[in-house]
C-alpha cells in the first residue's frame, strides 16, 4: 500500500495509464481477430481492404499513444497487407 503522497499519486497515475493502454490493446486485438477471420473465410477483397484500413488506423493510433512500438505497428500492417495483396494477385 502506498504511504507517501507521491506514491499515492503514482498509483492513481498508473491506474489511468493502464486503462488507457488496455483500451488501445483491445482495439488492436479485435481488429486483428476480425481480419484473421475474414482471411480464413476468404471474403471479398473489398471487405478485406476496409478491415485492413481499420486495423491500420488502430495500430497507428496505438503507436502514437505509445501503447505499442511503431515498428511493431508497421510490421503487423505489412504482414496483413502482404496477405491481402497475395489474395488479390491470385484469380
Amino acid at each position: 500500500m502506498a504511504n507517501t503522497k507521491s506514491s499515492k499519486k503514482a498509483v492513481r497515475s498508473s491506474k489511468r495509464k493502464r486503462t488507457h493502454n488496455l483500451f488501445w490493446e483491445k482495439a488492436v486485438k479485435t481488429n486483428v481477430k476480425t481480419l484473421k477471420a475474414s482471411l480464413e473465410h476468404k471474403k471479398d477483397v473489398k471487405e478485406l481492404t476496409t478491415e485492413l484500413v481499420a486495423l491500420q488506423k488502430a495500430l497507428d493510433k496505438a503507436a502514437k499513444e505509445k501503447v505499442i512500438h511503431k515498428n511493431k505497428a508497421n510490421r503487423v500492417k505489412s504482414r496483413y497487407a502482404k496477405r491481402i495483396a497475395a489474395l488479390q494477385a491470385t484469380p
